[in-house]
């Protein structure tokens, strides 16, 4: 079976990757038609974190925002972005506190587990494989993590039990709070897509079979 349609087995049981999620999420765009960074700097991210802090106000506890959303204003002071016109967004952020866990979906072992440094990057991050008799072999990634409790390489965990954590602002790639999941083909990863976190329009039609949608791996 291929992901997705792994959503629709009896057989395979999807966990939480992040526990206690309740109530609705906030719903958060930054895509072009957003006016969130009308009266804020788009690199400003702890400006932006006390935004995200003032608009969740005890209403919400964690929050989204969308895969292949186009972020070209958000992007704007990324120069290989901009060369390289990729401004859709190729993973599902998730809005959670600093220090919160990240659990496995499925049982996993720990593909890549490092650090990318420089403003804007992913900073610390995970990319997990899935291996089942199941279901073809895929990998999930997890951007902006906290640097000091990363996992080794080869590191092997069971469905729902936590790998990381999310990381702060001086590891994180300076970035809000989240984590952006995305989910990685076998295909997608010989295509340099673990490095990729973002797809040019004219990309877009091959994703499916790249970078599909993380909201089948996604559960609360």
């Amino acid at each position: 079976m291929k992901y997705p349609y792994i959503a629709y087995s009896k057989k395979i049981d999807i966990q939480p990757i992040f526990k206690n999620l309740t109530g609705d999420p906030l719903e958060v765009d930054m895509s072009v038609q957003s006016t969130l960074f009308d009266t804020i700097d788009v690199r400003d991210q702890k400006g932006f974190q006390q935004l995200l802090d003032n608009m969740m106000n005890d209403r919400y506890t964690w929050g989204v925002s969308s895969y292949l959303e186009n972020r070209e204003i958000l992007l704007s002071p990324c120069p290989q972005m901009v060369e390289e016109k990729r401004f859709y967004h190729l993973g599902l952020d998730i809005i959670v506190p600093l220090g919160t866990p990240l659990h496995a979906p499925l049982d996993a072992r720990v593909k890549e587990s490092g650090y990318e440094a420089g403003e804007g990057n992913y900073g610390a991050h995970v990319l997990l494989m899935h291996e089942s008799p199941d279901f073809e072999t895929f990998y999930s990634f997890y951007g902006h993590l906290n640097k000091e409790k990363l996992p080794a390489v080869g590191t092997k965990f069971t469905a729902g039990e936590a790998f990381s954590y999310i990381g702060d602002f001086h590891e994180n790639g300076n970035w809000f709070y989240h984590t952006h999941l995305q989910v990685i083909t076998q295909k997608g990863l010989e295509n340099g897509y673990l490095s990729k976190g973002y797809s040019a329009a004219s990309d877009l039609a091959q994703m499916e079979e790249l970078c599909p949608s993380p909201l089948s791996l996604f559960r609360i």
